[in-house]
């Protein structure tokens, strides 16, 4: 009588027989109320997005002569002027990060750590900044340094001269100005929120022990501050690269960049295909920094 109970009790311990322990779903299976929640949102961006950027590409392979080739990828690559613009996007790009990251640092460190009437005001301000186009502050370097501009018009009224000495602005420094004007708040965005979260203990400590100012920025500060820098120049180089207000709107001469030459292509030459094999080049470089981005700022928790 024990031992056929015992054997009873052991087939109902037996995972799946009947009475018997059943082990807990580790995985909640998605049911289909989700999915179909889920199907309008993804249609949507599939129509929106994805569906217009197939064209693109669909487009690139289609030279003017018919059917699908890559003649349009070989015509563009050997072009002089594709590759005028493409070292010309990369060189602005990373001049105007560095510009940016150094400027940025700077006035991040007088905003956080130098009292002064209306630091707050200015922190918000910021934040403010960064919701203006583009276009707005190059129209204001233009009032201010333009050919016709008011520190052209007060070197004419002071020296009696015909022309005024500022012409840059219609060069490649005049693009790289407006670009570190613009885009330093969005490194200094993430500087301050950085320098929010350092302990003063540690400043007070290496002021104590002798440490001067520099040593301390150079020591304490920008160790704690390496993240943001890097999340920061790595948003400001991805949108550095597909500028296009900023170099319309200065009129420079002789500078073009990716998104200038896709559209000079696209409007001015109706070469269509040729603009959307540029234009594939500068989502896919775009793509990439931007996954570097993503890395960066989740390494700095931003």
């Amino acid at each position: 009588m024990t031992e056929a109970v015992q054997e009873v009790r052991a087939v109902r311990r037996r995972p799946g027989a009947p009475g018997g322990s059943r082990r807990p779903s580790t995985a909640p299976r998605p049911s289909a109320a989700r999915l179909l929640w889920a199907l309008p949102p993804v249609a949507l961006l599939a129509l929106v997005f994805l569906y217009p950027l197939a064209l693109v590409v669909q487009q690139s392979f289609q030279p003017d002569t018919g059917g699908t080739s890559v003649q349009p990828y070989a015509d563009v690559f050997a072009s002089e002027a594709f590759r005028e613009a493409l070292w010309t996007t990369v060189w602005l790009a990373l001049g105007s990060t560095a510009g940016c990251l150094v400027l940025g640092f700077a006035l991040a460190l007088v905003i956080a750590f130098v009292p002064f009437p209306g630091a707050r005001a200015v922190s918000r301000f910021i934040d403010v900044f960064l919701s203006f186009p583009s276009f707005l502050i190059t129209l204001a370097l233009l009032f201010i340094y333009g050919t016709v501009g008011m520190a052209n018009g007060l070197w004419t009224d002071v020296t009696g001269a015909a022309e005024g000495p500022f012409r840059f602005l219609t060069t490649p420094w005049g693009v790289l100005l407006a670009e570190i004007t613009y885009f330093t708040p969005f490194v200094m965005r993430p500087l301050l929120a950085a320098f929010s979260q350092l302990d003063t203990a540690q400043l007070e400590a290496a002021s104590s022990l002798g440490a001067r100012a520099p040593r301390i920025v150079r020591q304490v500060v920008l160790p704690e501050a390496l993240p943001a820098l890097a999340a920061g120049g790595s948003l400001v180089l991805v949108l550095c690269l597909n500028e296009f207000g900023i170099v319309l709107f200065t009129g420079a001469k002789g500078v073009t960049t990716l998104p200038m030459l896709v559209y000079g292509k696209a409007i001015l030459e109706s070469d269509y295909p040729g603009a959307c094999v540029v234009a594939v080049v500068n989502v896919l470089i775009s793509v990439g920094l931007y996954g570097l981005y993503r890395v960066v700022s989740r390494r700095a928790g931003a």
